[in-house]
């Protein structure tokens, strides 16, 4: 997994640009496909302090330097994306707990 931050900046179906923080990207070999996790940059967080996280598959360009994100397309994709993500937050939180200490 990369946890390096960037940004992507993201096209609705409105033409409208929305810049996001990368949470972070991997690659299945299940599904041989890439994988991004994102938010808005700026998003509120709601009543019980969460943002609204976002997945694509994506297809990196030859330069590595962009891509094209692609819609999620099956069940099964969205269940190995929710454990990853989980596995990250748990990760997270274990880094934050050594922090304090």
């Amino acid at each position: 997994m990369d946890h390096g931050q960037q940004n992507i900046t993201v096209v609705d179906d409105n033409g409208t640009e929305q810049l996001c923080e990368v949470l972070f990207t991997f690659e299945s070999d299940e599904f041989k496909k890439s994988y991004v996790l994102y938010y808005p940059i700026g998003a509120e967080e709601d009543e019980n302090e969460e943002i609204e996280i976002h997945a694509s598959a994506f297809t990196p360009s030859e330069d590595g330097l962009d891509g094209d994100l692609l819609p999620i397309e099956t069940d099964e994709e969205w269940a190995m994306i929710e454990e990853m993500l989980n596995t990250f937050l748990d990760e997270e939180d274990e880094e934050d707990e050594e922090d304090e200490e």
